[in-house]
């Protein structure tokens, strides 16, 4: 029997999308980023547990639930992307950076576009992923939710969630060769 991995793919994510209200958030990426060759990734783990086990597995489990939906697989050997995250309950001033939207860089690749800094005066609390390409050792996409631009209650699971699907639905690209079923059938990390 042949699955329609996109047609699954789609049901799956129209069922997640139930009592979900996306937060505005703000990302930017490494013009380094392989993005269309990745097709593993494993999560960091905090060193600390200073946000709690409880939010630490809400936040782990819908990164890893989303990743899965776009086709990549968990791996504790050798993955193509680390990601981790964070919860910034104080005030930050955070780095980011004015760039093409990465759906229209993609599509030329143009290393040569100018990254133009941009410094975050976050007031409140931000929950903070970023993907880090394991191969080149560099961080190569970032996005993060605050309480800036949307009500998050870090002590809601739903919330949690919604503020994680909200961030990670700016990573759109599916894992290489997952569309067209030879995802599986690569071995070589």
């Amino acid at each position: 029997m042949k699955v329609n991995y996109a047609l699954l793919a789609l049901l799956v994510a129209l069922s997640s999308c139930l009592g979900y209200k996306e937060l505005p958030v703000e990302y930017d990426y490494s013009y380094k980023g392989q993005f269309k060759k990745y097709k593993t990734f494993e999560i960091m783990k905090p060193t600390l547990q200073e946000d709690g086990s409880a939010v630490n597995e809400v936040i782990e489990s819908s990164i890893v639930s989303r990743m899965k939906f776009l086709g990549y697989r968990q791996s504790e050997n050798k993955p193509h992307l680390l990601i981790s995250y964070r919860i910034y309950s104080d005030s930050l001033v955070f780095q980011g950076y004015n760039q093409p939207e990465i759906e229209d860089w993609i599509k030329t690749q143009d290393e040569s576009v100018a990254y133009d800094k941009k410094k975050y005066s976050l007031k409140t609390g931000t929950l903070l992923i970023q993907f880090f390409d394991r191969r080149q050792n560099r961080s190569v996409w970032q996005g993060y939710a605050t309480t800036l631009y949307g009500s998050i209650d870090y002590n809601s699971s739903r919330h949690l969630r919604n503020a994680v699907i909200s961030i990670l639905d700016k990573y759109r690209f599916w894992a290489e060769g997952f569309i067209d079923g030879t995802a599986n059938k690569d071995t070589d990390l």
